[in-house]
């Protein structure tokens, strides 16, 4: 259509284009914000609203036999750890889960490159694993006890037990899940077995194997303090588990919260400072994981 002539202008379809590109000033965030960007922020309030309620339901409550407050449990944990009771018994539990699941982590370490590279000890893994993983450690403790008597290596040989297994399937599964072409390139690279393993399945395979390595940590805590809690001392010493099946006998409730309380805070320890490093060293740092 042509234009009119002379059509009248309309000044309010007319507009004046400026230039309005600029910096933008970063707007500056609280301190509030900061704080609960932090996920070690988080999870102190967390335990910090935790040790209130409880705090407030032993108040509530009022029966320090029955469930004493959070700060009478602070109280016997302080009172325990000045009189030395307290870390010598945790100073056993720690030295004797460190044995099993050291000697966990080497056993399933080679049953797991064992069946990483070949058929038969594939087999034999998932074979044996679906035999005895399901079975509870704790109740391999009586024929621990018959094997190799009242002492050390009998718990040793349960705790093994709780270790392997966890350790040893997340560990296969991982390695099964590497990508078929990271493998390909380590067989056309002509690598050894040990070195497949150690250049490509275990890096690819670590998320895992580090999922395995928490499991099999937990089981293992729970293992020695359930064993420690039902057949009493070990070898003429006492762990948390005893400590804590002491203080029941003599309805002192405060001292056994004590004795969870440790049992509590060294989870929280290994895990944040420990495998936390690990994680962050490893599968963040590869970009395996957000």
């Amino acid at each position: 259509m042509a234009e009119t002539a002379g059509a009248p202008e309309r000044p309010e379809l007319f507009y004046e284009i400026t230039d309005t590109v600029g910096e933008v000033a970063p707007r500056p965030v609280g301190g509030w914000r900061r704080y609960w960007d932090s996920a070690t922020a988080r999870k102190i309030t967390l335990l910090a609203v935790l040790a209130v309620v409880w705090e407030g339901y032993g108040r509530w409550l009022d029966d320090a036999l029955l469930f004493p407050t959070f700060s009478a449990a602070v109280g016997a944990l302080a009172s325990s750890i000045a009189s030395g009771e307290l870390p010598g018994a945790a100073a056993f539990t720690i030295q004797l889960l460190l044995k099993g699941y050291a000697a966990g982590l080497v056993l399933a370490a080679i049953l797991t490159s064992v069946a990483s590279v070949t058929r038969i000890g594939a087999d034999f893994l998932e074979t044996v694993a679906s035999m005895f993983n399901p079975l509870p450690s704790i109740a391999m403790l009586p024929l621990a006890l018959i094997w190799f008597g009242i002492g050390e290596n009998a718990i040793i040989f349960v705790l093994i037990h709780a270790v392997l297994w966890a350790v040893a399937l997340n560990a296969h599964a991982g390695c099964r899940s590497v990508s078929p072409t990271l493998r390909m390139v380590g067989l056309n690279y002509g690598l050894s077995p040990f070195g497949y393993i150690r250049r490509i399945l275990l890096p690819g395979a670590f998320p895992s194997i580090l999922t395995g390595l928490k499991v099999g940590w937990a089981f293992a805590w729970r293992t020695l303090i359930a064993a420690e809690l039902v057949f009493g001392t070990t070898g003429g010493s006492g762990g948390l588990g005893w400590f804590i099946y002491n203080h029941r006998n003599q309805l002192n409730t405060a001292n056994v919260f004590a004795g969870l309380l440790t049992v509590i805070l060294f989870g929280l320890l290994v895990e944040n400072l420990i495998f936390k490093s690990i994680e962050n060293r490893t599968v963040r740092r590869w970009g395996m994981q957000a």
